[in-house]
């Protein structure tokens, strides 16, 4: 399981979201960029920069959800 918190790139905000695919991450990630913080346009180097900070979940945490 992948994960990724907006806070990693927006300093403040608290969203956070996992899934098996980080292809799905960055389009959720994505979503919560346009939807949250006003991004009309998520240009490539900002696709790079939520890649960057997908990571996997961490095992005590998956075992909680």
């Amino acid at each position: 399981m992948k994960q990724f918190e907006c806070g990693s790139l927006v300093p403040g905000c608290t969203w956070h979201t996992e899934a098996e695919e980080g292809a799905e991450i960055v389009r959720r990630a994505a979503e919560h960029l346009r939807t949250a913080h006003g991004e009309s346009v998520i240009r490539p180097g900002m696709v790079e920069q939520i890649k960057a900070r997908v990571h996997e979940a961490a095992e005590s945490r998956r075992q909680q959800a």
